[in-house]
């Protein structure tokens, strides 16, 4: 029987989860996430989170020691050096044979899509999407930042209310549900450019609004569905644009949504899924099969996938060395 560690390691959080086969019921442990592994001290950070999150699981009584981890990590892609670095650092720090590294998106995906080449579109606050071809060619579309990108986000879709309701507060744009839903939400619109910036990250500010928009979308207001309607055009143009850079494995490549924004339900996925599934589309629409641990266990377990040259993977090549012995305390006097 094989036992794993999975890691997904976000800027957020950090969870693991030490995996004893198939029919067995794994804890999962959580901590601070790291700032990512590009930033400076990046690799320092993440080393700490893991171990932070993986020791408690290894102190378990009646567990397996695991062969391997596999640690999903922010900011890997553009850091490969950082993530071959962390992968080195782990082995002197678990008792594992082999230590792996890649990046959250490739987990993400990995867990998505069953280990399958495909699209992984994720959409919050902002919007990205990860392809994976069944070569291994890797594509990742927009996912650039509420100010340059993040088409079709939550950020986008609030703060594109937002201008509605202001727009109408001013008699510039036409009448819409939006002016009282965002007073609702934020009080008086003469202080809400004070509002959405008050915390630091407008754009998650803004993405709160986003619910209101779907809900306003819902009941027919003509402004919001509008605005949800060109959200949905510019999350399956990023789509599309991320399978048009893939190798398929024939016919249409699978495609999960994932992420907070799904929650806006029909208002966004109806028109979503209308865009993508038009004639001839690269892609055929799928549900979500796990999530971003269940693609660390699955990359640790299988390097057959398409997914395989994303993973740094280092081996031991020294045995791992014995705890250290405490120190004898200093006799008494």
């Amino acid at each position: 029987m094989t036992s794993v560690v999975a890691v997904d390691l976000g800027k957020t959080g950090c969870r693991a989860v030490l995996w004893h086969g198939p029919g067995s019921s794994p804890s999962v442990s959580s901590v601070a996430g790291a700032p990512g592994l590009a930033a400076p001290d990046g690799v320092t950070a993440a080393r700490a989170a893991v171990r932070a999150a993986v020791g408690p699981l290894l102190r378990e009584p009646g567990g397996v020691p695991p062969e391997s981890v596999l640690v999903g990590a922010a900011g890997a892609a553009s850091a490969p050096a950082a993530a071959r670095a962390l992968a080195d650092v782990l082995l002197e720090d678990l008792p594992v044979q082999d230590a792996a590294v890649t990046s959250d998106a490739v987990t993400a995906h990995a867990g998505a899509l069953g280990g399958r080449a495909g699209v992984v579109l994720a959409i919050g606050t902002g919007s990205v999407a990860v392809g994976i071809g069944a070569d291994g060619t890797y594509a990742r579309v927009d996912g650039w930042g509420p100010l340059l990108g993040d088409d079709g986000s939550g950020a986008r879709i609030g703060t594109a209310g937002l201008r509605a309701a202001l727009r109408a507060h001013d008699g510039r744009g036409p009448a819409t549900s939006l002016l009282n839903a965002a007073a609702g939400l934020f009080g008086d619109l003469e202080r809400l450019p004070a509002r959405v910036g008050r915390d630091g990250n407008p754009a998650r500010t803004a993405a709160s609004f986003a619910p209101e928009v779907a809900r306003a979308a819902d009941a027919g207001d003509v402004v919001a569905s509008a605005i949800v309607r060109d959200a949905a055009a510019d999350l399956a143009e990023t789509v599309l644009a991320a399978a048009g850079r893939i190798t398929p494995d024939g016919g249409p490549l699978p495609l999960a949504v994932t992420g907070g924004l799904t929650g806006l339900g029909p208002a966004l996925m109806v028109p979503l899924t209308d865009a993508i599934s038009g004639a001839g589309s690269r892609v055929r629409l799928m549900s979500p099969l796990g999530d971003p641990l269940d693609g660390a266990r699955l990359l640790a377990l299988d390097r057959a996938t398409p997914h395989a040259r994303l993973v740094v993977r280092v081996r031991r090549t020294s045995p791992h060395p014995p705890p250290p012995t405490p120190a004898t305390p200093p006799a008494r006097a």
